[in-house]
């Protein structure tokens, strides 16, 4: 089956509602903030649903958009090679630091990201002044986010999940074919940001990956745009692209 790759979707799947993809038997990876896996509500409810009916197969690192209470309450499963949660037949997380076989390519996977909307910090709903700690940045309109509802700390990485990672591409000679991201490494982030996203843990790890792997292509979401960063990083946000012109 073919294999192709987007961006962030934030629970809006209309980019694959199209007449291309209605009846079409092929992988779709997205490069983290799947976004369906957020507040049990009946539209996300009908999303998945809605996805589960379709004959391609969504697969998706997670971002730092997503709600890792409910992403971690699936059990986790043994697919391709590496470790998943199943959340429908067909829609399946590609959990941190995994190398997955599809289709004969060898995937290495790390989702997870730092928010950027939460300059204002993130509130604590039991907090006896959460109320007016809140009214006071809604009207200032300031960027903030509330723990356990919009905000999780796993969005970054534990000590374990790098650690795994680097065991597994150890184990494949830290040979892969392609890396599936949310996040850039920080070198990355510095040519296409010119300085205005700052490192952190993630991108940083991420940056030891690139230096100590052998790679063909490597693609990421996060950050909004589409566009190709030197000859092997690909930034992908609402475009969708097809592996096999990267093979």
């Amino acid at each position: 089956m073919k294999i192709y790759i987007t961006g962030d979707t934030h629970a809006d799947f209309v980019r694959f509602g199209s007449q291309y993809f209605e009846n079409k038997e092929c992988y779709i990876i997205i490069c983290g903030d799947f976004g369906g896996i957020w507040d049990g509500s009946n539209q996300e409810k009908y999303w998945l649903d809605w996805l589960e009916k379709k004959k391609f197969t969504v697969l998706f690192v997670d971002g730092n958009h997503e709600n890792f209470d409910m992403l971690n309450s699936f059990p986790v499963e043994e697919w391709n090679g590496g470790r998943v949660h199943m959340i429908r037949k067909n829609i399946i997380h590609l959990m941190r630091g995994q190398v997955f076989t599809i289709e004969g390519a060898r995937f290495f996977t790390f989702g997870g990201g730092r928010s950027h909307d939460i300059d204002a910090g993130i509130l604590e709903r039991n907090d006896p002044d959460f109320s007016v700690k809140k009214r006071k940045l809604d009207r200032e309109r300031a960027l903030y986010r509330i723990n356990h509802e919009s905000w999780w700390k796993e969005e970054l990485p534990s000590e374990d999940e790098m650690a795994e990672g680097l065991e597994n591409l150890q184990k494949v000679g830290n040979q892969v074919d392609f890396v599936i991201s949310h996040s850039a490494p920080s070198s990355v982030v510095d040519i296409f940001s010119r300085g205005f996203y700052e490192h952190d843990v993630l991108t940083d790890y991420l940056e030891k990956i690139k230096e100590r792997i052998s790679f063909k292509t490597w693609f990421f979401g996060h950050y909004h745009e589409t566009q190709m960063i030197g000859q092997r990083f690909v930034m992908l946000y609402e475009s969708i692209v097809d592996l096999d012109q990267f093979k």
